[in-house]
């Protein structure tokens, strides 16, 4: 072993305790606004549909138009995957599972829109409306119908409309609660944020309503949509999305771009509103790197290009569609909004070719990095947390199966878990 090595050192002890000292409250700060990602499932989209439109069967509805368009545009794997340039050997798989995605769960996040896409209505309607919203909602998680997560946006916070807002989410989940509690895929959605003060407001609002119901401090969470130009840059030069993730006081769940009202804000022509503006860029820049390390998710929005009418302009549509979605999901961005039916085929596609492609040189990189084996890529805890989450995501959307992935790295669903998240205690390695 050869002679051992003296150590030496030259300061007290007292110094390291000092300088823990010192940082102690840098610490609980730390702790506080960066928790690390929750490690509960994202979806891959929203689906959002009117309040006076929404009915029981609308989720299988949205599936089975999406299998009708799949049918009569692209009824086999390998038209599908011509329209849309996927790879010959992944052709068959990804088109099976997004057949059997739009059969099994052809929504992962639903929200009952009260905003733009429900639009002024008389109190009495609008209330009447929120009402019937509960009660559907908590019929479909009662009879195994709802989506993974599912919820409202109400309307903004602002003056003219901020009354009707609180009113119809105060109905809202008042019916919620009256049918039997708060379901655990419950999510709201506060649109138009343009100050902090406006997300302090409604969390106001929320532990008001927490109070009343005797709920947990905290129970309800909701997402903060950001579609003007004053929530990326504040008056005063600031990044006032940072501000209102703080505002939140760890309510925040999300970040959802808004497209056409944030490129509208900036003075976007409406022949260039699109996710993949320069413009929009920038914001989502600016939204990622705020929600970093916070728990909050980033979303992407929309494409207001619908896949309908004759053959080729619907797969013209899908090709827009599906180059976003994978332009989004190579950006870190691993939500967005569909607004169509006809969008569910390519979400899904896009979604499950980024993760198929990858499934084997990541599987086999987070084995190498495991067994600490050689490779041409030397990769540190940070990078096997990527690959173990993004492993994760691809089996929580159904683009893999935990089966494969443990044949592939030998580590079970746990193992991920514990690498995407190392947070939440020291990693055990335990066999498949």
């Amino acid at each position: 072993m050869g002679q051992q090595e003296k150590v030496a050192t030259s300061l007290a002890g007292t110094v390291s305790e000092e300088i823990s000292a010192s940082l102690t409250a840098v610490d609980a700060e730390l702790a506080r606004r960066y928790p690390g990602d929750p490690g509960t499932r994202q979806p891959v989209h929203t689906v959002y549909v009117p309040g006076d439109v929404f009915e029981p069967g609308t989720l299988r509805s949205w599936g089975d138009q999406a299998l009708a368009a799949l049918d009569e545009h692209a009824p086999d794997a390998a038209s599908f995957a011509a329209v849309l340039g996927i790879p010959e050997e992944l052709a068959g798989p990804v088109h099976d599972r997004v057949r059997a995605k739009l059969s099994r769960e052809p929504v992962e996040d639903l929200r009952i829109d009260f905003e733009d896409g429900y639009g002024p209505r008389p109190d009495a309607e609008e209330d009447e409306a929120a009402a019937r919203a509960a009660r559907l909602v908590s019929q479909a998680y009662a009879d195994g119908t709802a989506a993974p997560y599912m919820g409202i946006r109400m309307k903004c916070m602002e003056a003219g409309v901020r009354d009707r807002g609180i009113r119809t989410t105060d109905v809202f989940l008042t019916g919620l609660m009256a049918a039997g509690g708060l379901p655990e895929g419950l999510v709201l959605t506060l649109p138009k944020v343009t100050y902090p003060e406006q997300v302090t407001a409604f969390v106001q609002l929320l532990e008001a309503f927490e109070k009343a119901h005797g709920l947990d401090a905290g129970r309800i969470g909701f997402e903060i949509q950001i579609e003007t130009s004053q929530s990326i840059l504040a008056a005063d030069g600031t990044a006032a999305v940072a501000r209102m993730i703080d505002a939140a006081q760890g309510r925040a769940t999300g970040l959802h771009y808004g497209t056409f009202d944030y490129s509208a804000c900036v003075g976007v022509s409406a022949a260039y509103q699109a996710s993949d503006h320069p413009a929009a860029d920038h914001a989502k820049a600016v939204m990622q790197v705020a929600a970093a390390g916070t728990g909050v998710r980033v979303s992407d929005g929309s494409t207001n290009v619908l896949p309908v009418g004759p053959t080729a302009q619907v797969h013209e549509a899908w090709r827009l569609h599906y180059g976003l979605t994978r332009r989004a999901l190579a950006r870190a961005y691993y939500q967005g909004w569909d607004m169509h039916p006809g969008h569910l085929p390519t979400r899904y596609a896009a979604v499950y070719t980024f993760y198929r492609e990858g499934l084997e040189p990541a599987a086999a990189r987070l084995a190498a990095y495991v067994a600490k084996a050689g490779g041409d890529v030397m990769d540190e805890p940070a990078t096997a947390k990527a690959l173990s989450g993004y492993l994760l995501r691809g089996i929580d959307c159904g683009a893999l199966d935990t089966a494969e992935v443990a044949r592939l790295t030998g580590l079970t669903r746990a193992d991920l878990d514990a690498f995407s998240s190392p947070r939440r205690g020291d990693l055990t390695i335990t066999a498949p």
